[in-house]
């Protein structure tokens, strides 16, 4: 009879994980969209100037961090939330 209680937290517990799921999945497409526009500039400074800006370059790793941690999250490969929830993925 004790379970009970701990099936019901359980199930609760995974709803709110559905909850934070929609939420990353949506951060996720954004954050896609963005790396796109930043391999796009990327690219245009790379023509122009004949190498990467620094900045984007540094901008860039972490937003793919970023992206890898949502992809594990999203998969059940990691239980901790990424940011918001957490620090920023450093670029470094």
């Amino acid at each position: 009879m004790n379970q009970l209680p701990a099936i019901t937290t359980r199930k609760r517990n995974i709803w709110i994980r559905g909850a934070f799921m929609l939420l990353m999945a949506l951060i996720y497409q954004l954050a896609g969209t963005l790396l796109f526009v930043v391999a796009g500039l990327q690219f245009i400074f790379a023509l122009i100037n004949e190498a990467p800006n620094a900045r984007l370059l540094a901008f860039g790793r972490g937003l793919g961090r970023y992206l890898r941690q949502i992809a594990g999250f999203l998969t059940f490969a990691s239980d901790e939330l990424p940011f918001p929830f957490a620090d920023w993925p450093s670029g470094n």
